[in-house]
């Protein structure tokens, strides 16, 4: 199946249920069938050949949707990407996906135009900011105004539907390349996994370019007849109205999101119990590791439904682990024990085992939502597959009931006189000090150890302990190998939108200290 042909088969078994919310705009399916239509329409003016690569760099908004429906029915590539990069980071993605045309929001143009001035960029939202320059023969929802409603060109379940770039945690992003068969799969998957149905009403607050929140959350409720609901940008405050005014079913993001509303309505002399967030039925989480205890503090605020929380690769569509509500109280902070629905899991020791019990090893997946390739990295693509087994790269240990925990990156694994330091172990363990709201470890060459073990720390509002009161702190809970060397105090973690700590600029930074010592 294509995407084009699910959304049109939706409409006609749910002619008048809501697809899409966003603030008070309001869509049903048949609305988004015609407005893909006319997006088609708009992109086959544009002179685009089938296949081209289209970058689109949008917040969370009603024309993504037009635009991502528009493309695929156009036989064209969806190419999401981060709208918080900046212009030359944006350049390396756009240049890397030989576009010619793309679709920006209007507050994103002048960053798109400097990061590629040789692409035509179609402006979306343009109306809503009119201080901003937007040449009319680009605006975007003016074309779709216009625009004949067009069949569009003929598309197959093989035909490439996505450009998803990972995150480029440790090094350049890579471009994932995903088939219209894939996608779908993956909405089938997460709709058995997570039961979705029709009266369903996902708010999607975090960035809809991001694999997750497109393909397992957003994708899933247009196959069943759902309802997407759209927030621009992620705020605390707002997040809560908006599940109590759309009554909102489920929701996914990484542990901010669910712990910045209780801070955000703490400080705004806001009662936090005072929102009705009773028809939730599913909470989920992940995007990067969840320590258990931040797990136990996100449960006691949000106590009215369950809990899951999910691990997945982009490389997977992404589809992966999770674990179940009915886990959290005994295996609170696991990814689970098995793979989701359609999806084999192996942990594979270094010596090609599968792992035993109290063992770490590397998670290996295999699901037929996998991408058929990374663009232009033939290298690449070879090197992440074992068969048909996609090699994730993260280290899990597995307990004596089978269930997995992230251990680190394989790429983030510090060996320090010949002994593995996993960097989660470490960086949970300097959380527990009172003076540390935040820590992340990485290793720095040293010429005898190899590596030695380098924390860096955000401090709590009473300031962050010295490298010795640490290292005092640490040493009846890790052994003397695993205590860092050096603390490093930063005001905050370099991130990514998943969450995850981007641990090759932490490296750099540790050797540039080193250098000024």
């Amino acid at each position: 199946m294509d995407l084009s042909s699910m959304l049109e088969n939706t409409a006609r078994r749910f002619p008048t249920n809501e697809a899409l919310v966003a603030g008070d705009r309001r869509y049903t399916f048949p609305g988004l069938v015609e407005q893909s239509k006319r997006a088609a329409r708009v992109f086959r003016d544009a002179g685009l050949s089938r296949g081209a690569h289209v970058p689109v760099v949008m917040l969370n908004t009603p024309g993504f949707v037009f635009a991502a429906f528009g493309l695929w029915r156009a036989a064209l590539v969806l190419a999401p990407m981060n709208h918080k990069l900046t212009s030359p980071e944006l350049r390396f993605l756009v240049t890397h996906s030989g576009a010619e045309v793309g679709v920006v929001d209007a507050t994103l143009l002048a960053t798109a135009q400097a990061a590629a001035p040789g692409v035509r960029w179609l402006v979306t939202e343009a109306a809503a900011f009119p201080d901003i320059d937007v040449d009319p023969s680009d605006d975007f929802d003016a074309l779709l105004a216009e625009a004949e409603p067009w069949e569009g060109e003929p598309v197959t379940g093989a035909d490439t539907a996505q450009l998803l770039y990972t995150s480029g945690t440790t090094s350049d992003p890579k471009g994932c390349l995903h088939s219209h068969h894939g996608i779908t799969t993956v909405a089938l998957y997460c709709t058995a996994d997570n039961h979705f149905n029709e009266s369903d009403r996902f708010l999607i607050a975090m960035p809809i370019w991001h694999a997750a929140p497109l393909n397992d959350w957003f994708i899933p409720m247009m196959l069943v007849g759902g309802t997407a609901v759209l927030l621009r940008e992620y705020q605390p405050i707002e997040f809560l109205r908006t599940i109590e005014r759309e009554r909102v079913t489920s929701f996914f993001g990484p542990a901010i999101s669910y712990l910045a509303p209780i801070q955000a309505a703490q400080a705004g002399g806001l009662d936090w119990t005072s929102f009705d967030l009773t028809s939730v039925r599913l909470w989920l989480a992940g995007g990067a590791p969840i320590p258990e205890d931040t797990i136990r503090v996100m449960q006691a605020a949000y106590p009215d439904a369950g809990f899951k929380q999910v691990y997945g690769m982009t490389e997977m569509g992404p589809v992966g682990m999770a674990l179940e509500p009915a886990d959290q109280a005994l295996k609170a902070g696991s990814i689970g024990r098995s793979g989701m629905t359609g999806v084999d899991m192996r942990l594979v020791t270094r010596a090609g085992a599968d792992a035993q019990s109290g063992q770490t090893g590397e998670i290996w997946l295999r699901s037929d939502t996998r991408m058929t390739g990374y663009l232009n990295n033939p290298e690449a693509t070879e090197r992440a597959f074992e068969g048909d087994w996609y090699r994730t790269g993260d280290l899990a240990k597995i307990d004596d009931d089978g269930y997995l925990f992230i251990a680190d990156r394989i790429n983030d694994t510090i060996i320090s006189g010949g002994e593995n330091v996993y960097t989660l172990e470490v960086e949970n363990a300097a959380r527990e000090h009172p003076g540390i709201a935040d820590a992340a470890t990485v290793g720095r060459p040293h010429a005898e150890w190899g590596e030695t073990v380098v924390v860096f720390v955000v401090p709590a509002a009473d300031g962050a302990p010295s490298t010795e009161e640490l290292r005092e702190f640490l040493s009846g809970r890790l052994a003397k190998y695993k205590i860092p060397r050096d603390l490093i105090e930063i005001a905050e973690l370099p991130r990514n939108p998943s969450g995850k700590v981007l641990k090759h600029r932490l490296r750099a930074l540790a050797r540039e200290v080193a250098a000024d010592a």
